[in-house]
């Protein structure tokens, strides 16, 4: 099913979320699929949809810098970071405090996590609070800015919400920060100057 970015599609997707479904949805970057992080049977959907290897951890987006505390740890100098960054298109690798979400999402001590700058999501995850952020593509292919080749490409979903086209030259960088040394993972729309001018 597609609805639209407004109060009716997103309150279809918040339950469909909250009742273990799976949606695909527009960030600033790239159009992203997505549950409940805290059901395991969703997130082993997420991996088939994907044809995603299970060693690949998912990472998980969220509402604000407060709501992201809930879950992982957050230094100083890190805040500092995220507080220029956030909502955009910044990915933290940082310390996960939630053991749930080890179990939920086979993960040890660390997760990606982000606030995206897009208005349609953050009323969503405003809702929800998390969701499973990661591209809606089949692994290894393209990720999708047009929502109509995105919705004939990706099956097995719930419900897909049409943002429209996003005008995004890439998806998020992705950094880790250890002792206040930033290391880049992934270069996406934030140059590592971008991240080093803070």
């Amino acid at each position: 099913m597609k609805v639209k970015c407004d109060q009716d599609g997103i309150k279809r997707a918040v339950e469909t979320i909250n009742r273990g479904g799976i949606i695909v949805y527009p960030t600033d970057t790239v159009y992203g699929i997505g549950c409940d992080p805290y059901n395991g049977e969703a997130v082993k959907k997420i991996y088939d949809i994907k044809s995603r290897s299970i060693s690949k951890s998912l990472p998980v987006l969220t509402y604000s810098i407060n709501t992201a505390k809930k879950i992982v740890f957050l230094d100083e100098f890190t805040e500092k970071i995220v507080e220029k960054f956030w909502p955009g298109p910044l990915t933290i690798v940082s310390k996960l405090i939630d053991e749930d979400l080890k179990k939920t999402l086979s993960l040890n001590d660390k997760i990606a996590i982000r606030v995206p700058k897009h208005d349609c999501i953050l009323k969503i995850l405003k809702e929800c609070k998390f969701l499973v952020g990661t591209s809606a593509n089949i692994s290894g292919h393209p990720s999708f800015t047009n929502p109509d080749e995105c919705f004939r490409s990706i099956e097995n979903y719930d419900i897909f919400v049409d943002g429209g086209t996003i005008t995004s030259k890439a998806e998020s960088t992705i950094i880790e920060i250890e002792n206040e040394k930033i290391k880049i993972i992934r270069e996406g729309s934030l140059s590592k100057e971008d991240i080093l001018e803070v």
